[in-house]
Formats: structure tokens, C-alpha cells, sequence
């Protein structure tokens, strides 16, 4: 295999490495693999991404930059398969580089969905209800978040060189913010060619992304209070990125996500024969050994009853004993090599510290297939501690050796579960097997605030269970403490990392001139136009429309309870009703006010308007009583853009009765034809 030079990406070029190069392994056997080196201008690779990226990337609305992250998910995942070849090099087996790389184009996918469906076709965001700050409506208050205008800088760690670049890349270009990525050495050859992908798609403005491969230099130092650093990797290595004083200096937003000590719990109602204790098994098993146990949110404590311990033990260990360890192209090799000669030897001696404080109960060299490198390939068996005192125990809590290693605790009650489980002093992730509610809830209230995530997992959860150490791009990534205090991902949070909140505070109609959302309040715009016979690009924000009256009468009220079957008795008992303190008689039905509403402002002709498919915030504010006149207030309140065909058009509507007061509010959604 011919040696790779891996190059970096810097202000719209490929340079070639320089200078004092270096050798990167092959997991498996040894055999160099890639050489990398980089002297790079990092003040030009921030200017290009500064005055370059950013500014393009903020000229495209979220949907606009929603489209360009799925038709980058497409291109990737029509390329997998070279991907999946450099990946077994990392000593990651087939399924090991389905979690990597297909994961990662997944999450790209699930942001580019979550920009269309929660994101406004626009470059503002609206966060929050709008608040009213004095007594007429005339002076309001509204959050709103815009795209910072520095760059992102992703320091990313070996374990997921492609995951862990997308998973990153995906809610900052959502946001309109460009990124220089930089990869973990070890592995680093697969990263560079997902990123080699990326830019020979030509799908992303110049400067929205750029790519190190080497040292970052003084990279850190250059950052200011518009930049933000996303890091994956160890504590120690946060903590001293953390302390550049530039960092500190300017504020400069600094997002972690850290190795933790995650634990699994098997609840107390999960005996041996349950079905909890037999998933319990497995999903230990698989979470020793996936990507070699290389994973930041693997199982590392095993908390079970003392009366489960021994044949927990014994069931994993049964496992284990099957797991054939050997090289990850093989059909029959299930748990691949670590990432490297040196990531062998610190599992080693971490592992020893472990045993410093553990029995091992499982760990043998035998489980190596034929045809095994054992001296130059990063294998190494699983390994299976049990702790007999737990409580005072201190390695067991704050060591992780960083592949397939976990220790078995036993707890006497939930309440002591919980407390071991704390002791890894903040976790990205802590699972429970349980079938009895009482217990996942006295777990949430003792040590959700310890842990990131937390994975509940019985017999009800079955296949659509994705596992203890799955985080998902639809939710939070990360955890307190040891964990980092980051939260990677978590849909449209993961964005708002690199937006800023502002407080707005201004009258209705420069509220609405800003966020382009019709507020109360704000002058409308008559029409000569029904506003159902405008296309949605002729519709305006704030196109409102003023209806005639029409009066309710006992007669309407009736034959609507007749022919719905709501004889509810507000509606139908005089004495009954006025009992209640909420109405003063009998009252027509919501649901026929909304009806009334309805046929008020309907234009009924064919026409741009496609489909009414659902209204919101539905509230019924006065009782309307036979004799009230309604009336309708109908205002284009928002715009979306779906296709090329047609848009939604989300309406205020306000209905009120002859003395002008307020009876029922709503939004209704339409589709428009463009």
C-alpha cells in the first residue's frame, strides 16, 4: 500500500505536509500508513474563513444552508466504500466503521431535516415568545439569535475521525459559521479523506471550511469573542486548551466534550431470566467490545445487586469468551485492534491501576484469531474487573483505561447504586435495565445531574432501542463535570453554540420589519385582495383582513350539539351552566366558534390557497352566549418557503365578539401556491 501524504486545507488550497513529518501506523499490522506535517499561515487560515466563509455562509438563509448539508450527506454516502477500506487500517471492524462513518453522514441528514422543519427560511432566528413590556402593547420584547462572525476551530479525538468531524460540522455550518477542522493524529488519514470528499463535492462556499493535518501552532492563540472551540478528547487535554490566555482573555466560547466514568445499572427488579438481565448482558458486551471498547461513552462500571453480581460475571465473561479479536477484515473477527501501539500500552496501564484496586475475572491472550500481529498490531483481549469494595475504592472512579475494560460493583440498594453511579463526578452517559417506573424515576431525581444522558432500556424498548453508548444529533451530547460540561448535537441547541441571543426591545412594527413575524400590534396592511387570492410570493407580512359580523343563536348552538353529539351540559342546561363560575348561561361550543370563524374569512373559490393542515395556540378566552355578533381578524403573520410549488403561510387569527373583546385566538397554517 503505497504511503499516504496527507495534506491540510487551508484558504481555498491542498498543502502538501512540510517540514518534520509524521510516521502514522496501521493499527493492525504496523505498516506505515500516512505521513503528515503541517506549516501553515493560521492568521491567513482565519482571515479566509473570517472574510471568506463566514459572510457567504450568512448570505444563505438556514433552508438554504439545510440543502446544502443533505445533498453533502447524499455525496458522502454514495462514497462509503473507500471510506470503509482506510477504515480498517484504524483497526475497526466493518460494523465498528458503520457506527463512524455511517453515523456520521446520518447526523448530517438529521440536521439538514431539523433546519427545514424548525428553522425559519430566513438568517434570524426567533427564540422564545414575544414578550410585552408595557401595558398597551406598544413596546415589546423578543430574543433572537444571528450567526457569529468568527470561525469554529474543531479539535476532534481518534476514536470517530469521521463521526466525530461531522457530528461538529453539521450544527455550525447549520449556523453560518465556517470551521477549521483538526483531527486527532493517529487516525487522521480517514478524516482527511471524508474532508476530501467534502471539498471535491463543491456543494460549500470557499472558506466555509478548512482542514489541518498536523500541529495546530499557534492556531488558538489568534482566537477572539466571535470564535468558538468544539473539543473532543481527554480532560487533561481540555483543561489545558481551556487555559490559553487568548481564550480566557476574550471569552471566546469553549465547547467539551470529555471521557467519562459511565456507568450501567441493572435495576433491582432485573433478576437472572428477566429479560432485562439478558439485554443487560448484551449491551455490556457490545459496549466492551465496539470499536475495541474505544468510545467515549462505553461502559466502564457495571452496577448490579449483590445477590446478581456472580452471575453477572459469568454471563459477560460467556460472552467475552466468544469474541473472536483479530483483524477487522476478517468475516469472523468481531472486537478489531485499539487505534495504536501507544493507545495499547496507557489501556495496559490504566487497566493495571484498576487492578490495583479490582480482581480481574476475565482477560486472556487466547481469544486472538490466527494470523494475529500481536507485536505490532494494537490488539488486546478484553478485560473484566470486579471491585469488592466499591465504596472505598477510589481508581475505580476516576481511572479510565480507554478500550475494552469495566469493572463489575455490586450495591446494596438503589440509593447506593446511585451514589456509585455519581462517583464519576459528571458522565456523558449512566444506562438503567428496569421494568418497574418507580425505579427510573428515583434514578432521574438522584442522578440526572450527573450525567448527560440517561438510557433506559426493558423489554418494552426492544429493536428501537439504540444503546447506552449511541448519542443521537436529536439530543444533548455531553455531560457536567469530568464530562466536560459541553452539550454537543441536541438538534437545534447544538446550532445555537455558535449564534448569538440577543434581547430585542422595540414597538410592533420594527419588531416585525426585523423578524419578519407579524407582531400584535403592528400597523396592518389592508388589501384590495382577499389575501386567500395572492400567490405566496405576492403576500405580505401583515396582509390583514377584517371580517363582516355574524350572530350566534341558541338555534346554532343546538344544532350543533345535535349534530356533533357535544351535549355537554354548557351548552344544553341553562341552570347547569350558570352554576358553573366560568359561564354566565349557557355558551356555543369552541369548536363552533372556530367553524363560524371559519366561514367568515374563507374564500371559497379554487385558488393559490392549497390546504389548511392544522392551526396552534388555540385559546377560548371569553364564553360567547346566544346573541353575541363574531367577527374575524385574519393576518398573514409568517412565511415559509417549502419547494418550488408552494409555502406556508401561517395566519393570526383573532376572533371577537360586538364590544370588541376577545373571544378565541389561534394560528392557522395554510399551503400557498407559488
Amino acid at each position: 500500500m503505497t504511503v499516504l501524504s496527507l495534506n491540510s486545507f487551508a484558504a481555498g488550497k491542498w498543502v502538501a505536509p512540510s517540514g518534520s513529518l509524521t510516521s502514522l501506523k496501521s493499527a493492525v499490522d504496523g505498516r506505515v500508513i500516512a505521513e503528515l506535517g503541517a506549516e501553515l499561515d493560521f492568521a491567513a487560515m482565519i482571515e479566509h474563513a473570517r472574510a471568506v466563509g463566514g459572510p457567504a455562509l450568512r448570505a444563505l438563509t438556514f433552508h438554504e444552508r439545510a440543502a446544502k448539508l443533505k445533498a453533502l450527506a447524499q455525496y458522502l454516502n454514495e462514497r462509503r466504500d473507500a471510506l470503509y477500506e482506510l477504515s480498517y487500517e484504524t483497526g475497526a471492524t466493518k460494523p465498528d466503521s458503520m457506527i463512524d462513518i455511517d453515523g456520521g453522514i446520518g447526523t448530517v441528514f438529521v440536521f439538514a431535516s431539523k433546519g427545514r422543519r424548525e428553522l425559519p427560511d430566513d438568517v434570524i432566528y426567533v427564540d422564545g415568545n414575544l414578550e410585552q413590556l408595557g401595558k398597551t402593547g406598544a413596546f415589546v420584547g423578543q430574543h433572537v439569535a444571528t450567526s457569529l462572525q468568527g470561525v469554529a476551530v474543531h479539535i476532534n479525538a481518534f476514536n470517530f475521525p469521521v463521526w466525530g468531524m461531522l457530528e461538529k460540522l453539521a450544527p455550525t455550518l447549520l449556523a453560518g459559521v465556517p470551521a477549521i477542522v483538526k483531527p486527532a493524529s493517529a487516525t487522521a488519514w480517514l478524516a482527511e479523506a471524508a474532508f476530501r470528499m467534502i471539498v471535491e463535492s463543491g456543494l460549500l462556499p470557499d472558506g466555509a471550511v478548512q482542514f489541518v493535518a498536523g500541529s495546530t501552532g499557534d492556531l488558538l492563540d489568534r482566537l477572539g469573542s466571535q470564535d468558538v472551540v468544539s473539543f473532543t478528547g481527554s480532560a487533561a487535554t481540555a483543561n489545558l486548551l481551556r487555559k490559553t490566555p487568548t481564550i480566557l482573555e476574550n471569552a471566546t466560547r469553549f465547547i467539551a466534550e470529555q471521557d467519562s466514568l459511565n456507568a450501567t445499572i441493572l435495576g433491582p427488579d432485573a433478576a437472572p431470566g428477566t429479560p432485562e438481565f439478558d439485554i443487560f448482558v448484551k449491551e455490556v458486551h457490545r459496549e466492551m467490545t465496539a470499536k475495541a471498547g474505544q468510545k467515549c461513552t462505553a461502559i466502564r462500571r457495571i452496577l448490579v445487586p449483590t445477590d446478581h453480581r456472580e452471575a453477572v460475571i459469568e454471563a459477560i465473561s460467556a460472552r467475552l469468551a466468544k469474541t473472536v479479536i483479530g483483524d477487522p477484515r476478517a468475516e469472523a473477527t468481531r472486537m478489531g485492534a485499539l487505534a495504536s501501539l501507544a493507545q495499547r500500552r496507557d489501556v495496559l496501564d490504566k487497566a493495571a491501576l484498576i487492578g490495583s484496586e479490582a480482581r480481574q475475572v476475565y482477560g486472556t491472550e487466547n481469544g486472538f484469531a490466527d494470523g494475529v500481529d500481536a507485536e505490532n498490531g494494537a490488539f488486546v483481549s478484553p478485560m473484566l474487573f470486579a471491585c469488592d469494595d466499591p465504596d472505598g475504592a477510589d481508581k475505580v472512579h476516576s481511572v479510565e483505561a480507554f478500550g475494552p475494560v469495566s469493572t463489575v460493583m455490586a450495591y446494596r440498594d438503589l440509593d447506593h447504586a446511585t451514589a456509585l453511579a455519581n462517583r464519576g463526578a459528571g458522565s456523558l452517559v449512566a444506562s438503567v435495565f428496569t421494568h418497574d417506573p418507580a425505579v427510573a424515576r428515583r434514578v432521574v431525581l438522584a442522578s440526572g445531574a450527573f450525567h448527560g444522558r440517561l438510557y433506559f432500556a426493558n423489554r418494552d424498548t426492544g429493536r428501537e432501542a439504540t444503546g447506552h453508548g449511541s448519542p443521537l444529533p436529536h439530543l444533548v451530547h455531553g455531560g457536567p463535570g469530568r464530562a466536560g460540561g459541553g452539550e454537543e448535537m441536541g438538534g437545534i441547541r447544538g446550532v445555537m453554540h455558535y449564534m448569538q441571543r440577543t434581547a430585542l426591545q422595540a414597538s410592533p412594527d420594527l419588531l416585525t420589519g426585523i423578524t419578519r413575524i407579524y407582531v400584535k400590534g403592528a400597523t396592518p396592511i389592508p388589501g384590495q385582495k382577499h389575501p386567500f387570492r395572492l400567490r405566496f410570493p405576492e403576500l405580505e407580512i401583515g396582509h390583514t383582513l377584517e371580517t363582516a359580523e355574524r350572530q350566534v343563536t341558541l338555534e346554532d348552538i343546538e344544532h350543533f350539539a345535535e349534530f356533533t353529539g357535544d351535549t355537554f351540559y354548557a351548552h344544553m342546561d341553562e341552570e347547569a351552566a350558570k352554576a358553573n363560575p366560568f359561564f354566565p348561561g349557557r355558551v356555543a361550543h369552541g369548536y363552533l366558534i372556530l367553524s363560524f370563524a371559519a366561514g367568515l374569512f374563507v374564500d371559497p373559490a379554487p385558488g393559490p390557497v392549497l390546504a389548511n393542515y392544522g392551526l396552534d395556540n388555540l385559546r377560548f378566552m371569553k364564553p360567547v352566549s346566544p346573541g353575541d355578533r363574531l367577527k374575524v381578524r385574519l393576518t398573514a403573520k409568517a412565511k415559509t418557503r417549502r419547494n418550488a410549488d408552494y409555502g406556508e403561510v401561517r395566519w393570526d387569527v383573532t376572533v371577537v365578539n360586538q364590544d370588541g373583546e376577545q373571544v378565541a385566538g389561534y394560528e392557522l397554517l395554510t399551503m400557498n401556491q407559488m
